[in-house]
């Protein structure tokens, strides 16, 4: 697609040769006379650039005063100055001011091309960055305020200045690297690398020297002489082993080696490196049962597990689904630049409902695909059944309208025992079988609601199960 240019300036003239130049060079050029017209074609469509005269004749506002609109609305729009009457202080000024360039009339065709194409570039280069940006802010921010969340919160306040190694447990997409990223970021190497293993990915011929790297021309195999390992890569930072109990047992001894002294041996080399790095290790195993199994070393266990931390299923706290899933629209509409979708209250039961075996990473993925793919225009609420089938059928009854002609061939007082049976074992299970929780929302004192439930024969709503219906907090 051409990059669309607009053209501002005052003269008719100057404005062709430079709209022909660009015709040319593949670019889609505008052009607007005056401030009025220059305002009305950036409000109809975001231009790539703007090339503005800073002295428009018969306007109201000059191009300074224009470029300090672009600056403050549309801020992503790199600008070059253009002028008849130019001098060095005025073309301070306009850089000052904001433009990424300024030309003084008249101009050589090339040098304007490039100063273009090197605007454009920039632009380019700023957006992505900004996007990498909030990615790494996305992968680094803990979601929640049930209470498992807050204790997660509260031992990273307190572990990641330490530098203690820190063993992270928890089931797969449930936010483990999440929970590395911030004690990284917390710590007094936040400055230095974070370094990602991912010993559940990684070949296990390879994994060591991948971790330790090799010298010189005794290097492995086809390996360039001299490669850095991860360990070297993470030297003043942290290194994060994903799936540790993946690692063979080979690399554990070593591993165990480095964490006792910070120093190790490149393949193929004789001498010790000497590095300072944090290590972080995580699993979604029962690592006791691996040391049972002869598959993980006790000795590293008890070198890793310094401080541990259990990340838990998104099941075991529901009552952050709400929080979660508008952070990830909020995040997935500016990745996309779609306009946010709201939730309707049917639509958030039903996700609360849900038992999200690929946890957070899962209702993630599922927010994305409600933003691009729910029917309907962007004011109008998700409903729950425009969610994905997985999610819809499992949905508890009176979160659908299927029923709706069942429930109407009953008499009151069994449509109403039968609606209370549904929705109380809906809200039951949307709150995690917490009795005290489901009360205050359902407005009804808690023993009241023990006796309620009772009657009606709900246990757990959902299939949840009777002792978490009678989990009294």
């Amino acid at each position: 697609m051409p990059q669309d240019i607009l053209i501002v300036d005052d003269e008719d003239d100057i404005r062709a040769l430079i709209a022909g130049l660009l015709e040319d060079e593949g670019y889609q050029p505008r052009e607007a006379g005056n401030d009025v017209m220059a305002l009305a074609e950036i409000s109809a469509r975001r231009p790539s650039l703007v090339i503005l005269d800073i002295w428009l004749e018969g306007s109201k506002r000059d191009g300074l005063e224009i470029l300090d609109i672009l600056r403050r609305e549309h801020a992503d729009v790199p600008v070059v100055m253009i002028s008849g009457h130019g001098s060095i202080e005025m073309a301070v000024q306009a850089i000052k001011a904001g433009a990424y360039d300024f030309i003084e009339k008249p101009f050589k065709s090339d040098r304007l091309l490039l100063i273009i194409q090197r605007a454009i570039e920039a632009a380019r280069l700023r957006r992505e960055i900004r996007e990498l940006r909030l990615r790494v802010v996305d992968e680094a921010k803990l979601v929640g305020e049930s209470a498992p969340m807050s204790q997660i919160s509260q031992a990273i306040e307190k572990v990641a200045p330490t530098g203690s190694r820190v063993l992270i447990t928890g089931p797969a997409g449930s936010g483990k690297e999440v929970v590395a990223r911030l004690l990284h970021q917390r710590s007094g190497r936040k400055d230095g690398p974070f370094v990602v293993v991912s010993c559940a990915t990684m070949a296990p011929d390879r994994m060591e020297l991948e971790l330790f790297g090799s010298e010189g021309s005794g290097g492995v195999g086809n390996e360039p002489p001299g490669r850095v390992g991860l360990f070297e890569q993470a030297h003043g930072g942290t290194l994060f082993l994903d799936e540790v109990v993946d690692m063979p047992l080979e690399t554990q001894g070593k591993i165990v080696r480095v964490l006792q002294d910070q120093t190790f041996e490149r393949l193929g080399g004789n001498h010790r490196v000497r590095v300072d790095v944090r290590v972080i290790a995580s699993t979604t195993h029962d690592l006791q049962s691996a040391i049972a199994e002869g598959r993980f070393r006790e000795d590293l266990f008890y070198r890793l597990n310094v401080v541990p931390i259990e990340v838990p299923s998104l099941g075991r706290r529901r009552e952050d689904i709400p929080l979660l899933a508008e952070y990830f629209m909020a995040r997935s509409s500016e990745m996309a630049g779609l306009p946010r979708r709201p939730f309707g209250p049917d639509t958030m039961a039903a996700l609360q409902a849900y038992g999200w075996p690929g946890n957070v990473r899962q209702l993630r993925n599922v927010v994305d695909w409600l933003l691009i793919m729910a029917p309907g225009d962007s004011t109008e609420p998700i409903r729950a059944d425009m969610l994905p089938p997985e999610i819809g059928s499992i949905a508890p009854p009176i979160l659908r309208l299927e029923n709706s002609m069942e429930m109407l061939s009953l008499p009151l007082r069994d449509a109403r025992e039968e609606f209370e049976r549904q929705y109380l074992g809906a809200q039951v299970t949307r709150f995690g079988g917490n009795i005290s929780r489901t009360a205050a929302f359902v407005g009804m004192e808690r023993s009241a609601l023990h006796r309620k439930l009772k009657s009606l024969g709900v246990h757990g709503g959902g299939g949840s199960g009777a002792t978490e219906a009678n989990r009294s907090e």
